[in-house]
């Protein structure tokens, strides 16, 4: 990453280079990790292809144990695409996982974890 003096550059100017940082940096999904998969080890596999800007292995809230799945970002497009070739589906900490492109969170909540709509959910209490 690296840090400009921002005080003489248009507003404009830097609205439009935020714009283009953040349509090169690249979210990937990582999926099928091990139980014991920590966010610095994610960090530590996706560095050997190029510049990460975040690693995070997703825990859930409750348990506080890992889902098996994570989110890294990589500065650079290239970079981001040739982590994804070269990581999918090979082994990591003796599990085989699946790399690829992250799909952009739908508008008006993510609903990417529900079978059915909430009005047709199933309710035990009526």
């Amino acid at each position: 990453m690296f840090i400009v003096e921002t005080k003489d550059i248009p507003l404009r100017t830097l609205l439009y280079v935020l714009l283009i940082l953040i349509i090169f940096i690249v979210n990937i999904f990582v999926a099928k990790l091990s139980s014991t998969t920590t966010s610095e080890d994610l960090q530590a596999l996706f560095s050997e292809h190029g510049s990460v800007s975040s690693a995070k292995v997703i825990m859930d809230r409750e348990t506080g144990n890992s889902k098996c799945f994570g989110f890294v970002e990589m500065e650079d497009e290239t970079e981001g695409f040739n982590a994804i070739n070269a990581l999918n589906e090979t082994e990591f900490q003796g599990r085989k996982i699946v790399v690829k492109k992250a799909r952009p969170r739908e508008e008006g909540g993510d609903d990417r974890g529900q079978r059915f709509p909430r009005e047709r959910r199933f309710n035990s209490n009526r």
